[in-house]
């Protein structure tokens, strides 16, 4: 696990079989980072084995078992032999397991960055947290639907809608579209210097980013969970996206008009407001 300055190391898959207590405990930390530790508290729960050597040390010992509980639901995480692992998600009413389900390594690491941020908005009570936690959980996903790549930006740019189709309201999916396509137009008209900088960074990461934090959510805490500031997941991103596609329009408008100025001033604000997390309306 790497990271730059003041960069957060990112949790990979890869690095399970690699370190699984360093994995384990990088998971731990990304955790209590995205909750805060109050929050954490109540929801994680981490199982140890401590030997006299790790008590004599002041060692905390191996982790035998990471569980989040939240909302009914219990994540179970433990490391296995021959580097393997014991990934569940269980369904409790009243006590009693009513649903078990075992899945694989990644496929669990989604969803629970995922349960992380639906505990983290619904402990703040507004979507932004949600965006907020899945940063600085630092789960890096393998999954490609909403990448659009440096070297491929107009292909990827053209397949975005498609890719996500389906798994965000209606109003988000045009609004991807229309995104997708002023970026497609703005682009070239500006060839270098800071605007065509932000366009890029807007094509590749600001909207990439936005669309990653939701899909990243349990779907069904996305379409129903009501924050207590009256908004949901759903309006969040249909907000975050009106915006970007606001400052994105602005910049095309200026490109083709060949206005200097409003092309820095616009890029400024694109960046000013989405350079610090996905999902974030404050």
């Amino acid at each position: 696990m790497v990271s730059g300055p003041g960069e957060i190391a990112a949790i990979r898959q890869a690095d399970a079989a690699a370190d699984p207590q360093a994995f384990l405990n990088a998971l731990v930390a990304g955790a209590t980072r995205a909750l805060g530790e109050p929050v954490a508290a109540g929801v994680l729960v981490v199982e140890r084995t401590r030997s006299l050597g790790d008590r004599v040390a002041g060692r905390p010992g191996q982790i035998t078992e990471l569980r989040l509980v939240a909302d009914g639901t219990t994540m179970s995480l433990r490391p296995a032999a021959h580097a393997q692992w014991v990934a569940e998600t269980h369904r409790v009413s009243g006590g009693v397991v009513i649903a078990r389900q075992t899945q694989a390594l990644g496929e669990w690491l989604n969803a629970f960055a995922g349960r992380i941020a639906a505990v983290a908005g619904d402990a703040a009570g507004d979507a932004a947290a949600s965006g907020r936690a899945l940063q600085a959980l630092g789960i890096h996903s393998p999954t490609p639907d909403a990448a659009v790549t440096e070297s491929n930006v107009d292909a990827d740019l053209r397949s975005l809608p498609a890719r996500v189709a389906g798994r965000m309201p209606a109003e988000a999916q045009t609004a991807v579209e229309r995104i997708s396509a002023l970026l497609l137009d703005a682009l070239p008209r500006v060839s270098s210097g800071e605007p065509d900088v932000v366009l890029r960074r807007a094509a590749t990461v600001y909207l990439p980013d936005t669309l990653r934090a939701y899909l990243a959510l349990p779907p069904d805490w996305a379409q129903t969970h009501v924050f207590a500031d009256g908004s949901t997941p759903d309006s969040a991103l249909v907000t975050q996206l009106a915006v970007l596609e606001s400052a994105v329009a602005k910049l095309r408008d200026a490109a083709v008009a060949n206005d200097a100025d409003a092309l820095l001033i616009n890029g400024r604000f694109l960046s000013d407001r989405f350079a610090v997390s996905s999902l974030d309306l404050q």
